[in-house]
């Protein structure tokens, strides 16, 4: 049986509100009265972030009301994990409908989700948007989910010619998003269909986009710096790396590491 050593670490960056919003389930201080530890489908931990979007109050507001929706959806209930993921995002979904329709100010919230379902099995995840589920195996990283922005079709003009890749990178609608939870139809869904196994020695990272302002390279660098010393020395070493950068625009960054222990 597996347990998950696993830390979340945040920054606002470079502006004055968060927008991100994460968590873990089974919280690591649990309520007075809840359960020590989930046990439908023998899922040991669940980890779900959100970037909303929106505005100071409003993408705040998204991110933390997916959140709490999809743990809230997903534990109660049973089956498959990938059809207990994608009822947990619908549930998510509804709960952003139903909060614009009373309170038709917040039209056009919405946030980014990656949530990821740790069991003895290995991870499974659901994710709509542009947030990062990272795997880093033996010095590597490598992305698990779909980008749902609009990075991959420009990477794609770049890689067939009709555009070089210095425009690519520099193309402003770069991180415009083709998929987001705003209450609507979701245009763009990844889900997984069976379990990624994890290795001795693996660490699963969550990530909102602020993360981007380090390269592949130097994320792999720093989880491999600071594995040895746990999940908690990881996340607070991505997080540091990303403030040294001093990008005058840098976006909120959140980091959630998860690794398996014996």
């Amino acid at each position: 049986m597996h347990a998950f050593d696993h830390a979340t670490r945040t920054t606002k960056g470079a502006r004055d509100y968060q927008e991100d919003s994460s968590a873990f389930w089974p919280p690591e201080k649990p309520e007075s009265g809840a359960e020590d530890a989930p046990t439908a489908n023998a899922t040991r931990l669940v980890a779900v972030l959100a970037d909303g979007m929106g505005g100071h109050t409003a993408g705040a507001l998204a991110s933390r009301m997916v959140c709490d929706s999809f743990i809230s959806a997903y534990r109660g209930l049973n089956g498959a994990r990938p059809e207990r993921l994608l009822s947990a995002l619908r549930s998510a979904n509804d709960a952003i409908a139903d909060e614009v329709r009373s309170n038709p100010v917040l039209s056009g919230m919405g946030t980014t989700l990656v949530a990821a379902v740790f069991c003895d099995a290995g991870v499974e995840w659901v994710s709509v948007g542009d947030s990062p589920l990272l795997l880093f195996r033996r010095g590597e990283i490598a992305l698990l989910n779909e980008d749902h922005s609009l990075a991959p079709e420009l990477d794609r003009l770049a890689a067939e010619g009709t555009i070089s890749a210095a425009q690519a990178r520099a193309d402003p609608r770069r991180h415009m998003l083709r998929s987001a939870v705003t209450g609507e139809e979701l245009d763009l869904v990844d889900v997984s269909r069976k379990p990624l196994v994890l290795e001795a020695g693996d660490y699963v990272i969550l990530a909102s986009d602020g993360l981007h302002t380090l390269d592949t390279a130097e994320v792999a660098r720093v989880v491999a710096a600071y594995a040895g010393d746990g999940a908690e020395a990881v996340a607070e070493a991505l997080i540091r790396a990303v403030v040294a950068m001093r990008d005058p625009h840098q976006d909120n960054t959140t980091v959630m590491a998860v690794r398996p222990v014996a």
